[in-house]
């Protein structure tokens, strides 16, 4: 047997186990066709493919997570695009981590041929290298995206307090009688929390407004 059969052999059975493929749609009357057919055409039968049809907030999904139940060491995951995983890079990352790492399965990526662990890179160590790299760059990319949606919101409130929006709680109103029982208090006839009292106001309040 030359090289080229033996590398064939060693990775055929590193990959025998059970191939399965995950399908979400985010509402129910969304259609699942074009991702059901991706998945017969890489060979996955029925009976191994797994379809939610609901948003993937919290991964509350009982097909996922009956299919993560049931993936086991050496078994792989297929999923059409990597958004199928989750709908942030956070959740995306996660998953990844939990399908390669604590349950030692492999995952594909049909829209993202790079993202394909089956060591189809000839050696188990080029293979966890380029997944890492490719975990590595969506984090990245997840930290750009929260740098840039704080930006703008920063800006957003900047350019809206020119205009002078006003943000937070609206100040509560002094009594008309505050002068008048401040003055008291002042004087030492009052406390400062029988002065709340007869401006029916927490005594944290009536302090505030008199330093």
């Amino acid at each position: 047997m030359d090289t080229k059969n033996i590398l064939s052999v060693t990775q055929d059975s590193k990959t025998s186990g059970v191939t399965y493929g995950y399908i979400r749609v985010s509402t129910v009357a969304q259609h699942d066709d074009r991702q059901r057919i991706a998945m017969e055409e890489f060979g996955i039968t029925a009976d191994h493919i797994f379809a939610d049809k609901q948003s993937g907030k919290d991964f509350d999904r009982p097909a996922y997570n009956a299919l993560m139940a049931r993936l086991s060491p050496n078994d792989t995951l297929v999923v059409k695009s990597l958004d199928r995983l989750g709908r942030s890079y956070e959740e995306m990352i996660r998953q990844l981590d939990i399908i390669t790492h604590e349950k030692n399965a492999f995952i594909v990526v049909l829209d993202l041929p790079i993202l394909d662990s089956r060591n189809k890179y000839g050696d188990d160590l080029t293979a966890k290298l380029v997944l890492n790299l490719v975990i590595q760059i969506f984090s990245y990319v997840a930290q750009m995206e929260r740098e840039m949606n704080h930006r703008r919101t920063m800006e957003g409130i900047a350019a809206a307090k020119a205009k002078g929006v006003q943000f937070g709680r609206k100040p509560m109103e002094r009594p008309a009688d505050y002068e008048s029982i401040r003055s008291r208090w002042a004087a030492d006839e009052i406390s400062a929390r029988e002065a709340a009292r007869l401006l029916s106001v927490a005594t944290s309040t009536f302090l505030r407004w008199v330093h």
